[in-house]
């Protein structure tokens, strides 16, 4: 691409220190270091002071929620259940106190009786019913738990349980009409047939178990959402439509950053990948697809930023994205020289 930065340069801009979040996930996620790296350990730390996460934490009522009381699945995206998603994604210390504490708020009210986490706005501070659990909100929510830290509580393994059952149809497990109607990703909110953003976040969420910890259930449910989400080409992401529709969402192909309930073309690549099936040809025309995306300086932009709805401003849309590149690096490697 003539013009284009080279990578090397591209990886420069996104360790700047004056964005600490993205500096601590591109020394991680581009350049392998650890957690521990005195590096990462000091962007993280500074992440912490200055937003985005800074103006997240500082909205927090003392109690552990945002906005008001109870299950906080709105409003979107500023109750509780995003902003514990978003401090997720940009990588907030899970030791925090403030984190933990909204953690473990929206942990005694989201958790059903079924095991799954459920998506309720009411504003009654009670738990939500299990026929409010759908697979975009439970993978959103368990990969967020498990990121910051909370892989050995039992509600969480209870919702990677649920979430295997429900995928798989194997076990006890009730459906319902209005959101998880049925097993194989079916969804209420996509006239009952199969939801595939709903498989992208619930893989996302499986992912972060270590295989050595997966049950078999939990990996019979992480390889049917790999066949499902390899059965149609990302690229085109014809996947089952309802409601009469013929068309794809327009959201598979704007990339963006943080990520809410619908997925791209490129979140189906980082997933996959998170699983060992990076390298799959059948994700050839995806790859050529994002490369195709590029600005002619090669960086990418954010063109699905959630402006005006979440707390704060992470990126400006329509402009060069540090973390949209951030994620096409990641994902395309040494295709991007």
């Amino acid at each position: 691409m003539t013009g284009a930065i080279a990578r090397a340069d591209l990886v420069d801009w996104l360790l700047e220190p004056q964005d600490p979040a993205v500096r601590a996930a591109a020394l991680q996620r581009l350049l392998g270091r650890s957690r521990e790296d005195p590096d990462v350990v000091a962007a993280r730390t500074a992440a912490m002071r200055c937003d985005p996460i800074a103006s997240i934490l500082a909205a927090q009522d003392p109690q552990g929620w945002w906005v008001r009381p109870g299950p906080g699945y709105s409003p979107k995206y500023r109750g509780t259940v995003w902003q514990v998603v978003f401090l997720d994604q940009l990588g907030a210390d899970p030791a925090d106190e403030r984190v933990r504490r909204g953690c473990e708020y929206l942990l005694g009210r989201c958790a059903t009786s079924s095991g799954g986490f459920g998506a309720s706005g009411a504003g009654a501070d009670r738990p939500s019913p299990p026929s409010s659990v759908a697979h975009c909100l439970n993978g959103n929510l368990l990969r967020a738990f498990l990121g910051l830290g909370l892989g050995d509580d039992p509600r969480v393994m209870a919702a990677a349980e649920w979430a295997a059952a429900a995928v798989t149809g194997s076990g006890d497990v009730r459906f319902y009409a209005s959101a998880t109607c049925g097993p194989h990703f079916a969804c209420g909110a996509n006239d009952r047939r199969p939801c595939a953003w709903g498989a992208v976040k619930e893989l996302r969420g499986l992912a972060r178990i270590p295989p050595g910890r997966r049950s078999p259930i939990v990996q019979r449910a992480v390889d049917e959402a790999v066949a499902f989400l390899l059965s149609r080409d990302p690229a085109v992401a014809d996947y089952p439509m309802g409601w009469g529709n013929t068309r794809p969402s327009r959201s598979w192909f704007r990339l963006g950053f943080p990520s809410g309930y619908v997925s791209d073309v490129l979140q189906v690549l980082e997933t996959l990948a998170e699983v060992g099936h990076g390298d799959d040809e059948r994700l050839d025309a995806a790859r050529a697809w994002l490369l195709r995306h590029r600005r002619p300086d090669g960086r990418w932009v954010n063109e699905y930023a959630y402006n005006g709805k979440t707390e704060v401003d992470v990126e400006v849309q329509g402009r060069p994205s540090k973390w949209v590149t951030l994620r096409a690096l990641d994902v395309l490697g040494a295709q991007v020289a």
